[in-house]
């Protein structure tokens, strides 16, 4: 209706002016309503009566309830709520110039039940007419047959970005590759020449050192030319991004492109650096991951001939899941090494198996305290419950 308001289509744009005000309308369609089943039964027991007495009046008064409520009540109506476009654009012509006629009378009758309502502690203008966060997935939800498949998962995934924070999709700040400039000069050329990444982030001895963000493009030219000295690369720098923990996704693409980046250092309350979040990573939250084989999308998992997978410990809890199709609670710890922690209580040794949310979970291999590499085999068919796992 709003769409073709907009489009200026006149029974859209009267319908829509009437529901602007619902109880002017509502009013006016209970007036008319009663007006004519009262004038109707009134004239149908005086034809009754005159016709064949006092009986005429019970035959009149059974006949007519059956008729109103059949046609005047359960057909009409159940017509419009089937075809609703169809009875409300042609009928908002109506009832305008009704409106229009009878509007003292619908303001004094308004005046009388908003009084009413008030006296409950009841006012229209507090009722709540958007649809929460919630109510719109659901709705988008039920579209389901009316959207094709690949944009109704991305509308929904649209919806999803105010439940999620950055730290939900930021890389480990273990595993942010970087340019470490205290390291050899021939080392910095070779890895600039063969770059992961076309953005890097620049630091001394440490990430928490940032000296700014590199754009590989920027200094091609001097690569290629031989030409690029330390004082080059650093004038080339940006100043670093940074985002606060618990940025929401919605909120921070928001960001991403008031400040024009598309890369970004997530910090904590203290300052010290947690991970590294790009705008590829965020939109990837909206249309999914370009492909679903496990050996493309991550060099971290590793299939085995059995069924099982190998898998890196710092890989988010979320990744797995959207990668393998396993539902591990990602309400908790971020990553694998921390799902493990949170239900062993301690640091397992190589050999450790247990049952988290129904998956056998073994420890493969720890080092610095971390877990390194586990074997995930396939969810058990009991499904057992992922609180106080059985551990060998």
């Amino acid at each position: 209706m709003r769409h073709l308001a907009n489009e200026g289509h006149a029974g859209a744009i009267n319908a829509k002016k009437l529901l602007d005000k619902p109880d002017r309308l509502i009013g006016l369609i209970l007036l008319g309503n009663n007006f004519v089943n009262i004038v109707i039964i009134q004239i149908a027991t005086y034809l009754g009566f005159v016709l064949y007495g006092e009986i005429g009046v019970a035959i009149a008064t059974g006949l007519l309830t059956l008729l109103i409520l059949i046609f005047a009540e359960l057909a009409p109506k159940t017509l419009a709520a089937l075809h609703a476009e169809k009875i409300a654009y042609p009928a908002a012509l109506i009832y305008k110039p009704l409106l229009t006629v009878t509007y003292p009378l619908i303001w004094t009758i308004n005046l009388f039940a908003n009084s009413l309502l008030r006296l409950f502690g009841l006012n229209k203008k507090n009722a709540e007419i958007a649809l929460n966060r919630e109510e719109l997935r659901s709705v988008v939800f039920e579209a389901q047959g009316l959207i094709p498949n690949r944009y109704h998962n991305m509308l929904l995934s649209i919806l999803d970005l105010e439940k999620e924070t950055v730290e939900d999709i930021m890389v480990p700040r273990n595993e942010i590759v970087g340019i470490d400039i205290s390291e050899d000069w021939d080392e910095i050329l070779e890895q600039l020449k063969n770059p992961i990444f076309t953005r890097l982030p620049v630091y001394k001895d440490s990430v928490d050192n940032i000296k700014g963000v590199l754009h590989v493009r920027r200094i091609l030219p001097l690569i290629i030319s031989e030409e690029l000295t330390l004082e080059k690369l650093r004038s080339a720098l940006r100043d670093a991004y940074y985002i606060p923990t618990g940025t929401t996704l919605n909120q921070q693409l928001v960001n991403f492109q008031r400040e024009k980046r598309r890369i970004g250092l997530i910090v904590d309350e203290y300052g010290d650096i947690l991970g590294l979040v790009t705008l590829e990573d965020l939109l990837e939250e909206i249309v999914g991951e370009f492909t679903s084989d496990p050996n493309t999308i991550s060099t971290n998992i590793y299939p085995q001939k059995d069924g099982t997978f190998l898998l890196d410990g710092s890989l988010h809890v979320r990744e797995i899941n959207k990668m393998l199709g396993y539902e591990f609670h990602a309400n908790g710890p971020r990553t694998m090494n921390g799902l493990v922690l949170e239900h062993m209580e301690q640091i397992p040794g190589p050999g450790t198996s247990m049952l988290i949310d129904g998956y056998p979970v073994e420890i493969i291999k720890t080092s610095d305290n971390t877990v390194k590499t586990v074997r995930i085999s396939p969810r058990l068919k009991n499904n057992l419950a992922r609180t106080n796992p059985d551990v060998d």
